[in-house]
């Protein structure tokens, strides 16, 4: 707790720091492996009234110089806006820009709302790239293996999975009957189990579209960031999600032990088959 505090304290010493001397902080993200990389701006709107700007998908140290070129054209007076491409951006390649939906900022601004005295009162963009053959991510034949790596922030809000609608996932027949979904596990290699109770039976299981159990209740969509290894858990639907890995490093010996034998019988008589 005192590292994460000592940690917050830091970075936010930075972002004042940062947006005085330079015009604004990058704020620049690694991917944990599942989630994309990404960076954003902190300042731009305060002090060029410019929408803050985020990128997705690229080494972050390529993002921030992307951020940084885009600060200095907007701070001699440049403006960018949607519906344009932009050439001198990318080299190589055009550049759009999308209005970011507010529904999106809580996942991706969370340094950016305290700076504006914890609100998301200010517009941003999102800076869209297309892949090798000028493909944007939202036109058919866009390269598949990309297609995952910028999530667009204008949409997806119904849908906010980093896979495919159609994926196949386990679930059982309870939560097909209504029952609420309380425990989601994001399985190393890939697969997603949403259950209704603590230890679901494998006789009551079924496959079914991940799409489908979203739109059954869109609640879901707030674990969609789940990591490989991870799970959720809550009490209720419109619950606090408590999100841990697999095997948790500060949990108590007892409580740790028996909740590895829970996550590790689930992917045994889940997956192994």
């Amino acid at each position: 707790m005192q590292n994460h505090l000592a940690h917050d304290k830091k970075a936010k010493e930075n972002i004042l720091k940062h947006v005085e001397t330079y015009g604004c902080h990058l704020a620049l993200l690694e991917s944990d492996g599942y989630l994309p990389a990404f960076a954003y701006s902190i300042g731009l709107f305060e002090n060029y009234q410019h929408p803050e700007l985020i990128v997705f998908g690229m080494p972050t140290e390529v993002m921030g110089i992307i951020l940084n070129y885009l600060r200095d054209e907007i701070k001699s007076g440049k403006s960018f806006v949607t519906g344009q491409t932009y050439e001198d951006v990318l080299e190589g390649y055009e550049v759009q820009f999308l209005e970011v939906n507010k529904d999106n900022y809580p996942e991706y601004f969370g340094y950016g709302a305290w700076y504006y005295n914890n609100s998301f009162d200010f517009p941003a963009l999102q800076l869209v790239w297309p892949d090798k053959e000028a493909k944007w991510p939202w036109e058919e034949g866009f390269n598949e293996k990309w297609k995952f790596k910028q999530p667009l922030l204008d949409r997806n809000n119904d849908f906010k999975f980093h896979e495919e609608p159609r994926l196949g996932v386990y679930t059982t027949h309870h939560a097909l009957d209504g029952k609420p979904v309380l425990y989601v596990y994001h399985n190393e290699d890939g697969n997603w189990q949403f259950h209704t109770e603590y230890d679901p039976k494998i006789e009551d299981s079924k496959i079914v579209c991940l799409k489908d159990l979203v739109a059954q209740d869109p609640t879901l969509n707030e674990v969609h960031y789940l990591n490989y290894g991870q799970a959720a858990y809550r009490e209720k639907v419109g619950g606090k999600w408590t999100v841990e890995d697999k095997e948790e490093e500060n949990t108590g010996a007892d409580e740790k032990e028996n909740k590895k034998g829970f996550w590790s019988s689930l992917k045994s008589k889940w997956f192994n088959r």
